[in-house]
């Protein structure tokens, strides 16, 4: 699998591209130090997965995500310090399919890839439905806010948000379980179905959504209020 490293710290950008560039399966085709040369080895390249820092020189990740979600087919996974990245929200919103720490250990990053080239939504680390609450969260109360702005000026808000009604009652399940951070193992024992029709749900609710991946369903989840963010309870 063909992979792109984007940081503009040349120590995190080379350390991360021989540890993957060790592994047998796995072939690092650039290493570039910002967003703009991440979107053009997007294009150039085609790699399975771009490893994008958030904050760089030029064009940020979260622009380059975009462009690069828009433009290929690649799948992008955001290299975070989490508690100082504030825009990992945005990245999410942009198409990324996850995120790591950078001080991530070595047989974690190698995973990482390989899960997220397989088409799967890197979604196992427990900080990353601890990043998606905060940053729902707080979109949340800003779309609050702005509601209420609007209602003061024109006598009426957005409304409830109606996405979910397209959902079957087992899929609307299917999602809820997801967004509890359930494997399709799990959601299986859950809901006493085979994991085949978990998957069958689970590709349902990702076409009638229009969503990109599981992190994607996530954020629905929380934006829809079938999850409640800040405390985590079912709506």
């Amino acid at each position: 699998m063909r992979v792109v490293v984007a940081d503009d710290q040349e120590l995190v950008r080379s350390g991360f591209g021989m540890i993957l560039d060790a592994q047998p399966d796995i072939t690092v085709v650039a290493e570039v130090p910002d967003g703009a040369a991440a979107v053009a080895a997007a294009r150039e390249h085609r790699p399975h997965v771009v490893l994008m820092d958030v904050r760089m020189p030029r064009m940020d990740g979260i622009e380059a995500t975009r462009l690069v979600c828009e433009q290929t087919s690649s799948r992008v996974v955001m290299l975070t310090t989490f508690d100082h990245d504030e825009y990992v929200y945005d990245a999410l919103r942009a198409g990324a399919g996850g995120f790591l720490l950078k001080d991530v250990r070595r047989d974690d990053l190698v995973h990482a890839v390989r899960v997220v080239a397989a088409g799967e939504a890197l979604l196992a680390p427990s900080v990353t439905r601890r990043l998606i609450t905060r940053m729902v969260a707080a979109n949340m109360a800003a779309n609050v806010a702005a509601d209420q702005d609007a209602s003061t000026a024109q006598g009426e808000g957005r409304g409830p948000d109606r996405r979910l009604e397209i959902l079957t009652e087992r899929e609307r399940e299917t999602l809820l379980l997801l967004a509890r951070g359930l494997s399709n193992a799990q959601i299986a024992a859950a809901m006493v179905i085979s994991e085949h029709t978990v998957k069958t749900h689970v590709g349902n609710v990702l076409s009638k959504l229009h969503l990109r991946d599981r992190v994607h369903a996530v954020i629905c989840a929380y934006e829809t209020g079938l999850v409640v963010a800040e405390a985590g309870e079912t709506a």
